[in-house]
């Protein structure tokens, strides 16, 4: 049988693939939002707690998005290649894999949650409910783990439906859980930042029980072998010669964030508050994004395996204007009404929220155009099993490019520059990529297939 990822006109085969996709990313999207939502009605404090715990959790899911990577391009290049036994064997191993990233995610929230928190604030209020909130989400990361490792492997075959249920199941659950969580309503306790934390690990617990019965109740073009199953290092080698890339990718992306809560809390630590309703508030406008890189990255993989070079340009360009079209209108929405977007994080009515906040968003925001570049592109290097270009992208924008240039503007300038290092360190970033695609298209995909 034909697989549709080598037939079906790209433009609808892209629309088809992603929007399930889209639809559980905005979900997740939508759930950081509503957390940091209910959070806010503790106070400035409470969301500064959650924004300073946020580069961690970042490490986390780079661990789990950035393996799920590896394991959906390795399945979907070797399906192309029709070679379907390794195909087997690669979902097998990222299937066990999860299981090891959460164990070292766990000894991490039981021993470093505070630790960690010290060196960025001393603030007691929030060290306390933030040790709480770090170490309930970490220990409680195998769910997100396997969740995330099963939709990857379901994806790479195709199918974006059955991922988007339990997306969406999990999203349900997070929602319903924070405010009944956060304030006690009718027989839940009341437990604060807490609450947040456990809302969102019980809502990643369903969203893993359903993606369970998916993988294993239904049959799918690959299969996880539990049983007559061995252990083979070259396959898990595979899976992160794209997944480690990818990781490290978002790794950096902490260490950005890290990095900019300290620079933002030499001013205020409303300035980090602010970064933290800046940090949910814009994956509201990426998430869309990766949800079409989700659904791109394996047609990409799938008929670069196939050698089909048309397929696999024709993938690339049709992503970048839908992401471009995407980021576009969320430049609109920052630039137009960033005192509405601010009002919904600032229950207390703080001023210096709005003063700090409103020419932050609109500052920040002109990132967005060359950012749906960037994030094209490095679909096209992780589908052709060229993860380290991504990488080094990521360094250039967020390592070279965010701290320095933030750090140098905020000593110049003072505050309200500091956000402006955002577009700066894009438009590196996009320069680097150009200069890098030309080389990756000349070297592998021009003559691919003759």
């Amino acid at each position: 049988m034909q697989n549709k990822m080598g037939t079906m006109p790209v433009g609808r085969l892209i629309l088809n693939m992603s929007w399930p996709a889209i639809l559980s990313m905005m979900i997740l999207a939508l759930y950081n939002i509503v957390d940091s939502f209910f959070v806010a009605r503790l106070g400035e404090e409470a969301l500064a707690a959650i924004t300073y715990i946020f580069p961690v959790q970042m490490v986390q899911m780079s661990c789990a998005i950035g393996t799920g990577v590896g394991i959906n391009s390795l399945i979907s290049r070797r399906l192309g290649a029709r070679k379907f036994e390794e195909a087997n064997l690669a979902a097998s191993h990222g299937y066990r894999l999860a299981f090891f990233n959460w164990a070292g995610f766990a000894l991490i929230g039981i021993f470093l949650s505070r630790p960690i928190l010290e060196v960025m604030t001393q603030t007691p209020y929030i060290l306390e409910e933030g040790t709480k909130y770090m170490t309930i989400v970490m220990v409680g990361s195998l769910f997100v783990f396997v969740q995330v490792f099963t939709e990857k492997i379901i994806q790479a075959t195709g199918n974006m439906i059955l991922p988007m249920f339990c997306s969406i199941l999990g999203g349900v659950f997070n929602i319903a859980l924070d405010p009944l969580l956060i304030f006690g309503i009718g027989p839940f306790p009341e437990m604060g930042v807490a609450g947040a934390a456990v809302a969102t690990i019980t809502g990643q617990f369903f969203a893993m029980c359903l993606g369970q019965y998916m993988l294993f109740g239904r049959k799918h073009p690959v299969r996880v072998k539990l049983r007559g199953y061995k252990w083979q290092g070259h396959i898990v080698r595979d899976i992160y010669a794209v997944g480690f890339p990818a990781i490290l990718m978002q790794c950096i992306a902490s260490v950005m964030q890290f990095g900019m809560n300290m620079i933002l809390n030499s001013f205020t630590e409303t300035a980090v508050a602010v970064m933290g309703v800046y940090g949910r508030l814009q994956s509201f406008i990426f998430m869309p994004v990766f949800g079409l890189n989700q659904g791109v990255l394996p047609i990409m993989g799938y008929n670069y395996g196939a050698k089909n070079k048309q397929r696999l340009m024709d993938a690339y360009k049709k992503g970048f204007a839908f992401a471009f079209a995407i980021m576009a209108a969320g430049l609109i929405v920052f630039q137009l009404f960033p005192h509405e977007i601010l009002g919904a994080f600032n229950a207390q009515g703080n001023q210096d929220m709005y003063d700090i906040g409103i020419p932050a968003l609109r500052a920040v925001s002109w990132c967005f155009l060359p950012a749906s570049y960037g994030i094209m592109t490095s679909s096209v290097f992780q589908g052709t099993g060229h993860g380290f270009m991504s990488l080094w992208s990521s360094m250039i924008r967020q390592l070279i490019g965010v701290l320095p240039i933030a750090y140098i503007l905020g000593k110049l300038y003072g505050l309200n520059a500091v956000w402006w290092a955002f577009p700066l360190a894009e438009i590196l970033g996009t320069a680097y990529l150009i200069i890098a695609f030309v080389w990756l298209y000349k070297k592998e995909i021009k003559n691919l297939g003759e």
